[in-house]
């Protein structure tokens, strides 16, 4: 049976999906199998929004239509037929997973007891611990009639938490964990206090193991996206960057009046509704964004219906402007009531509110104390996205500062932000500075702890010129050439990591390999001992990560070379936690065969043993008998390292690349790589097709191996 968790709250708008998307990315640190079932949905003719986010994160794999129990239709027909219901299809769910987050209702108006009452019965029956969510703001007077809500003090989070406690021990409810969500930052402590006195106030319960936490409100997560406004007013975008619709409208400037009125009340981050007869006030918000001497609008909604005169819309074409702009048929009253009722949505399209939910769930929950509560160990078995987070956990455990040549590709800003908002390690991104922090405000994502410098930055590019003349006298290289050179953003960037201004670089999204990393082979250097650099691939399996190496440098690499990414590759293995157990793969197995090409395999795991003999290592030997225990049982009895090999080291590139890449599409393994190894310092190549995903993780490797050099010279010093 799957250990499941019911999250529900008093009222609409309390936040609960943020807190679901917590939790579900937690259990899927912990096991492989999670799913997601929401209780109550709202329609079957359209699709629910959370569950959609939900069922798209990558630790689950279930279809949408097995996901959900009934509808409010259903319930009000019939409570106990729906109730009914509900268990049957959450029984179905439950039967494919090791955990499962099950949402409760959304309150279609105002808070309601009887709503909250039935989802303690419907938690009751699923014998699904409950997650109380409380919202920390509320809707009064004048503020709801535009969608605005004002904070709850601690009393009345208090008051709120009675309520709620008594409708579940009532539902015979067993309470799991307490939530206050969107509170004041300065009053978190406070609220917490009130809550676990009203958990002491009702005796049925065990308070005292009972966790609460509380995060605080962020109005990312609450402000509307533009695509949301479009949505809201029933309008066309008529102009602008479709891909910036996801950009959250963080306030409302109605520009019903003449342009010197209008240009002072800018606000950043705001929509600006114009009435589509006023093309002066158009052109000028236009004119004022672009100029950045006035705040950074998310978009414009014209109002009225009325068609834009061909010369305005030539003109708009000019001026060459992002900004979405938005036609509606609406006046301007209902436009701006529209608009300001509309609420954000906690959606997988939208990054940055993606990212800012996990971020807040994380440093405002104990993670650990919630899967302990839960019940849930962690597995042996290491998925991909287990891995993934592994990989996550360890780079914040000590923030690196990390380099990024490309600021001019919206890939590698995305992920910065991404990087920065869940505090994975520290960047800096080469670009000038206007056009990398103007372009993220365009892109609606926030790089403000990022620091961004010109690559041809006067003081650097002296230091760095003086520095990269003196590593490059022996070929000639002038004060002048050496100026030159290092204004190119990978030699900049590899000087910042070799000066100690960074501590890795991650390039090659819009650059080739060679790049990316001759820099590095000039400068960096490799290891003391090592004489190449080579590459490997960590190949996250279905239920365990291997490595590969080497897939993406060394062409046809020696004995001696094949050594060294032998014992590379071993380090590389244990810096990510996998026990490197290394297999030097040839066409045959043990003494079996001959000729140049397993001699040299065979002269190369010789050279390994006489150089790292505590290291598990057997070759030459053959795929199958390095990772299946049958096969070695028959062919290498009695190995260390045949049948449960870790470290898998092709004897040349040929064989290696397409290895890698035959096991990833026919084994649908994720493929994170290459990792460069055998510099002083690391830096790392990006394939020019990578994905946001793939830059976030080969960030988090670079901090990592940040950490191992830190830790290699500590030791050092230390004998």
């Amino acid at each position: 049976m799957a250990q499941s968790i019911y999250i529900t709250s008093a009222e609409g708008h309390s936040g609960k999906s943020t807190v679901a998307l917590g939790v579900l990315d937690a259990l899927s640190r912990a096991t492989s199998r999670v799913g997601v079932f929401r209780a109550i949905a709202r329609s079957t003719r359209e699709r629910d929004y959370v569950l959609e986010m939900l069922l798209d994160h990558d630790g689950v794999d279930l279809p949408y239509e097995e996901c959900v129990g009934v509808t409010y239709d259903d319930v009000r027909e019939d409570p106990d037929a729906a109730l009914s219901t509900i268990v049957e299809r959450y029984k179905a769910v439950e039967a494919q997973c090791d955990a499962v987050v099950i949402v409760g209702s959304d309150y279609t108006d105002v808070g309601s007891p009887a709503e909250l009452a039935y989802n303690a019965r419907i938690a009751a029956n699923l014998g699904a611990p409950v997650l109380l969510v409380l919202g920390g703001r509320a809707a009064q007077g004048q503020a709801e009639q535009l969608g605005a809500t004002l904070p709850r003090t601690p009393a009345e989070m208090g008051q709120i938490a009675d309520l709620a406690l008594a409708e579940l021990v009532h539902g015979r409810a067993q309470l799991f964990a307490v939530i206050a969500n969107r509170v004041e930052e300065d009053e978190r402590d406070e609220v917490i206090a009130a809550v676990r006195r009203s958990l002491t106030s009702e005796r049925s319960l065990d308070a005292a193991n009972v966790p609460v936490w509380a995060i605080p409100e962020d109005r990312f997560l609450v402000a509307p996206s533009m695509r949301g406004i479009l949505r809201a007013v029933d309008g066309e975008l008529i102009a602008g960057d479709p891909e910036l619709l996801t950009r959250e409208a963080l306030g409302v400037v109605v520009a019903a009046m003449s342009m010197v009125n209008v240009l002072p009340r800018l606000l950043e981050g705001a929509v600006v509704v114009i009435p589509a007869d006023r093309s002066e006030v158009l052109l000028a918000a236009l004119l004022a964004n672009a100029s950045g001497t006035f705040p950074s609008i998310s978009g414009i909604v014209l109002n009225g219906g009325f068609d834009l005169p061909e010369p305005v819309r030539r003109l708009i074409d000019g001026l060459g402007s992002n900004v979405p702009i938005i036609s509606t048929e609406l006046g301007t009253y209902d436009t701006a009531v529209r608009v300001m009722n509309t609420r954000g949505r906690l959606a997988a399209d939208s990054q940055r509110r993606y990212d800012t939910a996990l971020s807040l769930f994380e440093t405002s929950v104990d993670t650990e104390e919630l899967l302990r509560a839960f019940g849930m160990a962690r597995a042996t078995v290491v998925t991909p996205l287990m891995f993934e987070f592994q990989l996550i956990d360890r780079a914040r455990a000590s923030r690196k500062r990390i380099v990024l040549p490309e600021g001019d590709d919206d890939r590698v800003l995305r992920a910065a932000a991404t990087v920065l908002k869940r505090g994975i390690a520290d960047l800096v991104i080469l670009g000038e500075p206007f056009e990398v922090r103007a372009r993220a405000i365009e892109l609606g994502i926030d790089i403000q702890d990022a620091e961004v410098l010109s690559p041809f930055d006067a003081v650097h590019v002296s230091r760095f010129a003086e520095e990269y003349a003196r590593l490059r006298a022996h070929k000639g290289v002038t004060a002048a050439q050496a100026a030159d050179t290092v204004t190119d953003v990978s030699y900049f960037g590899t000087m910042m990591v070799h000066t100690g201004l960074a501590d890795g670089m991650v390039s090659g999204a819009a650059h080739t390999t060679a790049h990316t990393i001759r820099p590095a082979f000039e400068i960096i250097k490799t290891k003391p001992g090592v004489s190449v650099v080579s590459s490997v691939f960590l190949m996250a399996l279905a239920d365990r990560v291997l490595v590969y190496g080497d897939c993406a440098v060394i062409p046809d690499p020696t004995a001696p070379q094949l050594a060294d990414i032998a014992v590379s590759s071993a380090a590389t293995a244990a810096q990510f936690g996998i026990e490197p157990r290394v297999a030097m793969l040839s066409y045959s197995t043990g003494e079996s065969g001959s000729g140049a090409d397993v001699e040299k395999v065979r002269e190369a795991t010789a050279l390994v043993r006489e150089r790292a003999p505590e290291l598990p290592v057997e070759g030459p030997i053959q795929y199958d008998a390095a990772a299946d225990a049958a096969v070695a049982a028959a062919k290498m009895p009695g190995s260390q390292v045949a049948g449960r090999a870790t470290v898998f080291v092709f004897p040349d590139l040929n064989t290696g690349n397409n290895t890698y890449k035959a096991v990833q599409r026919s084994a649908g393994a994720v493929a994170i790589g290459p990792v460069l190894q055998g510099l002083n310092k690391p830096i790392n190549d990006l394939s020019r097709g990578a994905l946001v995903e793939d830059i976030v993780n080969t960030i988090a490797i670079t901090a990592i191996q940040a950490q191992a050099q830190d830790a290699d010279t500590e030791q050092g010093e230390a004998r």
